[in-house]
């Protein structure tokens, strides 16, 4: 294969799995930003929009943890392309489902399949791109990949704002089967190649526990991710309930304060991905964020006491900002880990966070609700889970520049 061709085949799968990280984002956050429509639509009264939501969106997330295991050992036995096919046929078809259902429970349901489908893409694309470029420009590509693939969020609320909100369930499906079409032109990651035939085991998720330093690894590359979910599907998700909490007169539209976030996440995991190579250190540009992430934690739990709805829009912008560390995270879990386990990893991982959101972080933040209010069981919940994190990243080995070419034994 001549070099040019070479670039020009990178290139156009660098940017196909940044337009899949776009349809996944999309979908993703799609019921975070309807969530308030579409349940109000099926005839809830605003404690049960509350209630159910939480529950919905706990079903989606039950349904990533699943999903991630399932498609990232497939990652490792059939091919890194093979997830990229199959995570997205099942969640365009449950999308368009989403469109059709009547009741909670089918909502539920459907959301659950839908979060199976959507845990494959994000550590499948990434695998691939850190396969396929040289390990010099890893951080800034897949900084890159994410930095588009999280405007899918920007794009989710504007049509929000503009279709019903079974029409945007809709959409979605249909640019899922439109990005199948662009994953036809898609090759293979080298590195898988060379030991596809190779007399070792591949995809085995149990491996990952027999052998105490994987392990570690492991854990401390879950713990690490852990401010994403916890300010998106609480702080975000749940802004409208908070801001009443605090006294906010008007009514917060939590779409739009997951819209004004992942405009800034966007750019954020952009930033880190250069900040990231200037320092030569993922952990470093991980303290950075981290300490902007506790900076505007801090403003929405002291600054919007009696304050409006464009100050709690700004301060989950800032929010977004300082949790704009996704791709960097997911390219450190991919540096982590030898080649037979690379996409396992690098798919579970991810989806372990989110799945943390519904088996860690809301049964914390509602276990603390039983005995003291709304607001202080969010701040003590941040509190639990920044401390935590932060052990973590001070734990983990630095990966910049590393050689992925190894596997493990």
């Amino acid at each position: 294969m001549k070099k040019s061709t070479s670039t020009s085949l990178v290139t156009l799968t660098v940017l196909v799995a940044a337009l899949g990280y776009f349809v996944d984002i999309y979908d993703l956050l799609l019921f975070s930003i309807i969530r308030m429509p579409s349940l109000e639509s099926l005839g809830l009264n605003d404690v049960q929009v509350k209630l159910q939501g939480e529950e919905i969106l706990t079903w989606q997330m039950i349904g990533l943890l699943l999903g991630g295991i399932i498609w990232g050992v497939m990652g490792d036995k059939k091919g890194r392309l093979s997830v990229l096919f199959g995570s997205i046929l099942l969640y365009s078809l449950a999308n368009i489902a989403n469109g059709l259902v009547q009741t909670v429970d089918q909502y539920k349901w459907i959301r659950f399949v839908a979060g199976l489908g959507l845990a494959g893409e994000l550590g499948a694309g990434i695998t691939l791109v850190s396969e396929l470029v040289a390990k010099e420009r890893r951080g800034v590509i897949t900084s890159l990949v994410a930095g588009i693939g999280l405007s899918g969020a920007i794009v989710a609320f504007v049509i929000k704002e503009n279709f019903d909100w079974r029409t945007c369930y809709f959409i979605g499906g249909g640019m899922g089967f439109l990005l199948l079409i662009l994953r036809v032109s898609v090759f293979e990651s080298g590195m898988y190649h060379e030991i596809k035939q190779m007399n070792i085991q591949k995809g085995n998720f149990f491996m990952i526990f027999t052998n105490k330093d994987r392990i570690k690894r492991y854990l401390l590359n879950v713990l690490i991710g852990l401010p994403t979910w916890l300010v998106i599907g609480v702080l975000i998700t749940f802004s409208n309930e908070f801001g009443k909490q605090m006294g906010i007169k008007e009514k917060i539209d939590p779409g739009k304060s997951v819209m004004y976030a992942y405009v800034l996440i966007s750019i954020g995991d952009i930033f880190i991905g250069f900040l990231s190579q200037w320092l030569r250190s993922r952990k470093r540009a991980l303290y950075i964020f981290y300490a902007i992430t506790v900076f505007f934690i801090v403003l929405y739990f002291t600054a919007q006491w009696n304050g409006s709805a464009q100050g709690m829009y700004l301060i989950c912008a800032g929010l977004g900002l300082g949790t704009g560390f996704w791709a960097i995270f997911v390219t450190m879990a991919a540096e982590q880990f030898g080649t037979n386990l690379r996409a396992t990893a690098t798919t579970t991982i991810p989806n372990m966070v989110r799945g943390m959101l519904a088996i860690f972080i809301l049964p914390l933040f509602k276990l603390l609700r039983n005995y003291t209010s709304y607001y202080q069981a969010g701040w003590i919940t941040v509190v639990i889970v920044m401390f935590i994190s932060t052990m973590a990243v001070i734990a983990i080995k630095e990966t910049f520049g590393k050689d992925l070419n190894f596997v493990e034994n």
